[in-house]
């Protein structure tokens, strides 16, 4: 059997952090997710970068694979320890030298025999899951569809409220299958938002640009703005100007603490398309005498 290079397959460096190492797989998981990529190979890019993290994202297992594998590089004829099976892989239940290879990292420490094999956990499924804005603020039920081990099924995924974008939901016994009678692995979901054209998340606070007529702001007045937990009566402050921020505390993504919702003012002006309108810019010029630019130097 040939040797696998898990940190080629990662594309890091063989003295790369944990840290770099979970970076580098979230960037290859997100790239070759079903959902968003075109590549014919998809499903066994996403197969491999899989395996690799199983074995590189666990230091035990980590450090187990790069004593065996020190001075080899991928392609290169490997051979298990004895004490993993015999040159024949028999200990492996007639497994193929690839299956071999994968578990014999992705199981480090789990040498307990079980009915002529080792019982091994199945490896986690890493995906990631987009949701709405509006799911985060009250929770939600969402079905979703993995294919494990050529099988595709649909699972029921609970989004807690208050849930932000990179946090993950860990769904136990949902992985892939255990080998020889071991537990399944779990299913981790990695939380992103879709696109909203109304609203911007920064951490639990949430932006939203609030139009309103010159009049309204130079006056004040009292409006209705729907929001993520639904309408609420804003009063918009005598003498606001663009870009003056209103502050709606504890009305952000829910959590402890909350954060805050803000409204940033956009003073849109009526158009001058009609003879009255034009008539009123008119006298406004005249009876204002406003230079917006006084003050403002050469």
């Amino acid at each position: 059997m040939e040797y696998k290079d898990y940190y080629q397959t990662l594309g890091v460096k063989k003295d790369a952090s944990a840290d770099d190492i979970k970076k580098a797989y979230r960037k290859l998981v997100r790239k070759y997710h079903p959902d968003v990529s075109k590549a014919k190979d998809a499903d066994q890019k996403t197969k491999e970068i899989n395996e690799a993290y199983a074995v590189l994202g666990d230091a035990e297992k980590r450090a187990a694979y790069d004593a065996l594998g020190s001075n080899m590089h991928a392609g290169q004829p490997f051979q298990p320890p004895p004490d993993w099976g015999g040159g024949d892989f028999g200990g492996f239940g007639g497994a193929s030298a690839e299956d071999v290879f994968a578990d014999l990292f992705a199981h480090v420490g789990r040498r307990g025999r079980a009915r002529g094999g080792f019982a091994m956990r199945g490896e986690d499924v890493h995906a990631s899951m987009a949701i709405d804005l509006q799911d985060s603020y009250r929770g939600a039920h969402h079905m979703v569809s993995l294919r494990t081990q050529e099988r595709e099924r649909s699972i029921e995924v609970q989004i807690p409220k208050g849930i932000l974008p990179g946090q993950q939901i860990r769904l136990p016994g949902q992985g892939q299958d255990g080998v020889h009678g071991g537990p399944p692995g779990d299913l981790v979901l990695e939380v992103s938002f879709r696109p909203d054209p109304h609203y911007r998340v920064e951490g639990r606070h949430v932006f939203r640009d609030l139009a309103v007529a010159p009049w309204e702001a130079a006056l004040g007045a009292h409006i209705d703005v729907p929001t993520p937990a639904g309408q609420v009566e804003v009063a918009v402050p005598p003498g606001s100007q663009p870009g003056r921020k209103l502050r709606l505390k504890g009305r952000g993504i829910p959590g402890q603490p909350p954060g805050d919702l803000y409204l940033v003012l956009e003073v849109v002006l009526p158009p001058a398309s009609s003879a009255r309108a034009r008539e009123l810019y008119q006298a406004m010029a005249r009876d204002l005498a406003f230079n917006p630019r006084a003050g403002a130097g050469r």
